[in-house]
């Protein structure tokens, strides 16, 4: 029965020693685990992103107006205002054409949408000498999926644009 015992004693001895042998010592605190630096402007998001078209926000704006910034670029800039390259965007044409309904005789109201997407920051030439053309009011620009490039590795998505012909 002894010997059981000083097995018994042994084990709860080693079980004892390996417990504790696995507990974490607290760390020493060293001056520069007190104080993280704060992270650098270059590997923080963008704060307050606006999108603008040339100088217009998503609003609703004459024909006259838009006619002349066709060819401007779109503008994305922090609440610092400071500038950043946008790369890419979708862009949306909304026409709305009234039509006749062969089946109830009613005029209603047709929604074509058309769009393409840009590797730049501007619309190409051919959009946008197709757009002084048909230009009307009611008609609704949207530039969505707006990516600016913020550092050189790395792209963030700016806010939608909406542009509605009065």
């Amino acid at each position: 029965m002894t010997t059981a015992r000083l097995y018994i004693t042994l084990l709860l001895l080693f079980c004892a020693a390996g417990a504790a042998a696995q507990q974490k010592k607290p760390a020493a605190k060293t001056p520069a685990a007190k104080a993280a630096a704060p992270a650098s402007a270059a590997t923080q998001r963008p704060q307050g992103l606006r999108t603008s078209w040339h100088i217009y926000l998503s609003d609703s704006l004459p024909r006259p107006d838009v006619l002349k910034v066709l060819d401007s670029p779109l503008v994305v800039r922090d609440k610092k205002n400071v500038k950043y390259p946008v790369v890419s965007f979708d862009f949306t044409y909304e026409k709305k054409e009234g039509y006749l309904n062969d089946t109830t005789q009613q005029v209603q109201i047709a929604v074509d949408m058309t769009g393409d997407s840009f590797q730049s920051d501007r619309l190409a030439p051919l959009w946008s000498n197709r757009l002084k053309e048909t230009l009307e009011k009611g008609d609704v620009l949207y530039f969505n999926n707006i990516v600016i490039r913020f550092a050189e590795d790395k792209f963030y998505r700016a806010p939608e644009l909406k542009i509605t012909i009065r």
